[in-house]
């Protein structure tokens, strides 16, 4: 009886770090998951902020180039009046 006892402690502990070890290879492999989501969320942000620039910028160029045809006319207008 001692050497089925023996045995069955045996195959228990192989089961039991067999287990830990499928534990481990889930664990690192949902860490490994939430790690590429968060690359990709801050990757997303950055191209939204990036792409929100770029408007403003045109935005701004357009609003100059209208501000300084309207001057360039206004002044026209007084020199020539």
């Amino acid at each position: 009886m001692s050497l089925r006892m023996r045995r069955s402690a045996a195959e228990i502990e192989q089961a039991f770090a067999a287990e830990i070890s499928r534990e481990r290879s889930l664990r690192d492999s949902r860490l490994r998951t939430a790690e590429r989501r968060a690359r990709k969320r801050e990757r997303e942000r950055l191209h939204k902020r990036g792409s929100l620039r770029f408007v403003v910028l045109v935005l701004t160029l357009f609003a100059t180039a209208v501000i300084v045809t309207a001057a360039m006319f206004a002044s026209l207008y007084l020199l020539l009046d």
